[in-house]
């Protein structure tokens, strides 16, 4: 039996392996990204304090993902992480801002963003009918009526650009006006996250699993 100890772990690491052989030529092997790593050095003294800001002090290499591809551009990437950073203290509460960056994910077929707030969303406790129900862009039946409320906001607002009046009167008597404005501003944070990845071909780490499926 314990010979087949290295046959099985290799069984393992194979769909990893040939995820990192696959990458495309212009993605560099360490980001897994269109952009290089940044460095820290090669920024002025806001650029280094913006760096610094964003990855939580001066680290050796910034993290990957958006954090990386934006640090290209402090004075975007300062407001861009900050902006994150309230939001995620924002009256809405960690469960519905998790819902709101799979709606952007969702639609903008971003498999890093999804990959890593699917995970998210269930430590926030987000039932598993609405993520799947944004997944597999199904039908709202079975799902908590303030998470089904909010997938049909995120959903007219980015398919059909517009809130009837029913419906935005629904997202205010059950988040507030607050609430609302926070809502739509998680979603449009992370429809340009997921811009920003999409632009730089983000890849997932070979040894992350990707979660969202690919279309039809």
């Amino acid at each position: 039996m314990r010979s087949l100890t290295p046959l099985l772990a290799f069984c393992v690491l194979l769909p990893q392996l040939l995820r990192a052989q696959s990458l495309p030529k212009d993605v560099d092997p360490k980001t897994f990204s269109r952009m290089p790593m940044i460095q820290r050095s090669s920024l002025d003294p806001n650029g280094q304090r913006i760096y610094d800001f964003m990855n939580g002090g001066n680290t050796p290499e910034p993290r990957l993902g958006p954090i990386n591809s934006t640090l290209y551009s402090p004075v975007v990437g300062e407001p861009f992480e900050a902006i994150n950073q309230a939001l995620r203290k924002s009256v809405i509460g960690t469960h519905y801002f998790e819902i709101c960056t799979l709606l952007a994910a969702w639609e903008y077929e971003q498999q890093y963003e999804w990959t890593a707030h699917e995970i998210a969303a269930q430590k926030a406790g987000v039932d598993q009918k609405t993520i799947d129900a944004i997944k597999f862009n199904r039908g709202l039946d079975g799902v908590p009526d303030k998470d089904a409320t909010l997938v049909r906001f995120g959903r007219d607002l980015l398919r059909k650009h517009k809130v009837d009046s029913a419906l935005y009167a629904k997202v205010i008597d059950q988040f507030g006006r607050q609430g609302m404005i926070d809502i739509t501003v998680a979603i449009g944070d992370y429809v340009m996250t997921a811009l920003v990845l999409n632009a730089v071909d983000q890849q997932l780490q070979p040894d992350r699993k990707p979660l969202l499926p690919a279309r039809p």
